[in-house]
């Protein structure tokens, strides 16, 4: 929820309410990166620690190819960019 800028929507109930959310943030938000929505289990959320800020580059199978330390000064662009080279000259 943001007051500020009068963003406000109820919880989705449900995985094609959650779905539908999402799409619109990402609309609004202009975001061109490809976006998931988690299950209610929120397992991806889980399975990626999002807390504490980390960066990771996933390869096409869904492989963790790289993991940060936690951020933000664990965060080593030199090393994520040689990450991302790497996956995208497989």
């Amino acid at each position: 929820m943001n007051l500020a800028d009068k963003v406000v929507y109820d919880s989705p109930s449900d995985l094609e309410g959650r779905t539908d959310l999402a799409e619109l943030c990402v609309v609004k938000l202009g975001i061109t990166l490809p976006a998931i929505v988690d299950r209610f289990d929120d397992a991806v959320e889980t399975a990626y620690a999002g807390w504490p800020d980390r960066l990771y580059v996933i390869d096409r199978d869904g492989r963790i190819t790289y993991k940060s330390r936690p951020g933000p000064f664990g965060f080593k662009p030199a090393e994520m960019e040689r990450a991302i080279e790497q996956v995208t000259s497989r």
